[in-house]
């Protein structure tokens, strides 16, 4: 349950500036902690922080793996500091786009820089470098070993997905993986050492951020991509076949806005088999993810009581049915070793009563998003701030949607005059984004979140995902010169006039 009124800015690593053409955890993030201090803004969200690939569009909601970081957003410059790498390896002549991630040459500059890195550390690690590096191996041994033994075995097979290797080794068997792991013994450590420089510099960041009183709100997906190392690790927690093909599907049934629903196409959970062994690697996860982050947010919650399960021949998401999650059992288990819960559930869409009795039960917030108050029905609607909660968090809008400015742009008549009605002024695409961002300050909900775009008031150039689409996502970046001490300010006077208390030092947690 939420305890104090705050505010939190929406942000992903990515999107930060930086010279080597996307956001990572060097300077820009320290700098951007700098700023929301100054603001007294106490939350900081992200997106998941999982490695990803070209081919799901480098969603960070379809990951290679529910446990690593993303080595791509490793720093150069604190590679540098740690004599990794020499200035001349961190300089480059790429002409890197200040207001959008170029993924393609971001990867092809990236795996050159951190090749040379893992060569030097393999050659002249110095002591402490070597006995931290052994220290975090066998700390994240559950899931590492599984991972760099992915990798190391994807790339060697050019980038195929693990169901397409060779049989023996898409079925893990001893003989034949002991030999891979024999041949690619250089190229797994190396894999284990990007993991390695990856927490190591995020556990930095986050000690710093926590002594300045910033936390941060991390983000789970509830299902894993078909081709990562969860599912070619434990192929016994999912729905597979003898031959490892699905056998049944992620997805959401037809609704208003889909006639056929939507196929996802991740592999869905067996959770009788994983409720005999106690559900041990939902709750490895769990607990991995509230040890990264001060606060998670899980996503597709109602699928926790119920989800729609789509046979795998299926072409759309029309024949499926629902199927009963682990619903209360998973999160007994849970507030068991976490009993304050730092949980919010993503309550959004067509939820039913079993979803709210859950959520009531271990007393999870929910979500608001203003973007969806203003339509047909707006007296009753949910997300209103008349109808809001104090134990719940309030968004203009998520990564999911569009800018406050470009929802106001695109909206219907009726959506902007049931808008001006309800603050009763006049609300223009001049002033559209900052009489949103007010008012989900003002609301009841203990906690608020904004994206940086709508403090920023930008339009539908700035969005970050829209849903349903392959391409063209992830890729908005802050430009440099964007959080300068005149929006601190301005933040900081909403925060004060709506009680929203800065932020006060956390006891930081090692990973």
């Amino acid at each position: 349950m939420l305890q104090d009124r705050n505010c939190g800015i929406l942000l992903h690593i990515t999107s930060l500036p930086s010279d080597y053409g996307i956001g990572d955890l060097g300077p820009e993030a320290y700098k951007f902690a700098d700023f929301m201090l100054q603001s007294g803004l106490t939350y900081w969200q992200i997106l998941p922080l999982n490695p990803v690939e070209g081919d799901s569009g480098y969603s960070p909601y379809s990951g290679l793996s529910a446990f690593a970081g993303n080595p791509m957003l490793i720093s150069p410059e604190l590679l540098l500091d740690e004599s990794y790498v020499s200035k001349k390896d961190i300089q480059h002549t790429i002409s890197f786009n200040d207001s959008k991630v170029d993924f393609e040459q971001v990867i092809v500059f990236k795996k050159e820089l951190l090749d040379n890195a893992f060569l030097t550390f393999d050659k002249a690690a110095s002591q402490r470098q070597s006995g931290l590096f052994k220290k975090f191996c066998h700390q994240h041994q559950h899931w590492l070993d599984d991972f760099a033994d992915y990798m190391a075995i994807k790339n060697y097979f050019g980038g195929q997905a693990w169901y397409s290797w060779p049989t023996d080794l898409r079925d893990r068997k001893k003989q034949s993986l002991k030999e891979f792991q024999k041949k690619l013994k250089s190229s797994i450590k190396k894999e284990k050492f990007l993991q390695f420089v990856f927490f190591q510099q995020w556990e930095t960041l986050k000690l710093y951020c926590n002594d300045r009183g910033i936390r941060f709100f991390g983000d789970i997906p509830f299902y894993v991509g078909y081709d990562s190392a969860d599912v070619w690790a434990h192929p016994e927690i999912f729905k597979l076949k003898d031959d490892k093909s699905p056998q049944a599907v992620a997805g959401v049934p037809p609704d208003y806005f889909s006639e056929t629903g939507q196929l996802w196409g991740m592999p869905v959970f067996d959770w009788k088999r994983l409720r005999k062994d106690k559900y041990s690697w939902w709750m490895d996860r769990l607990s991995h993810n509230l040890d990264m982050f001060d606060l998670i947010r899980l996503d597709h919650f109602r699928a926790f009581s119920a989800y729609w399960e789509v046979p795998a021949e299926e072409k759309t998401a029309i024949n499926g049915s629902w199927k009963k999650g682990p619903g209360k059992r998973l999160f007994k288990k849970l507030s068991k070793k976490y009993p304050d819960m730092p949980i919010i559930a993503e309550d959004l869409g067509d939820i039913d009563q079993p979803v709210y009795d859950l959520m009531a039960r271990f007393k999870l917030p929910g979500m608001k998003v203003l973007l969806f108050a203003f339509g047909e029905g707006m007296p009753q609607n949910t997300y209103i701030p008349h109808h809001h909660t104090q134990n719940a968090v309030v968004y203009t809008g998520t990564h999911d949607n569009n800018t406050s400015l470009g929802w106001f742009t695109e909206a219907s008549e009726e959506e902007k005059k049931n808008l001006g009605k309800y603050l009763n002024r006049t609300v223009t695409e001049k002033n559209a984004a900052n009489q949103l961002v007010r008012t989900a300050m003002s609301s009841v909900s203990k906690l608020c979140v904004v994206p940086m775009q709508d403090f920023l008031g930008l339009g539908k150039e700035a969005i970050m995902n829209v849903p349903s689409t392959a391409n063209g996502n992830w890729l908005w970046r802050l430009e440099p010169g964007n959080t300068d001490a005149k929006l601190a300010r301005k933040i900081k006077e909403m925060l004060s006039l709506y009680d929203r208390h800065p932020p006060t030092a956390v006891p930081s947690k090692n990973l």
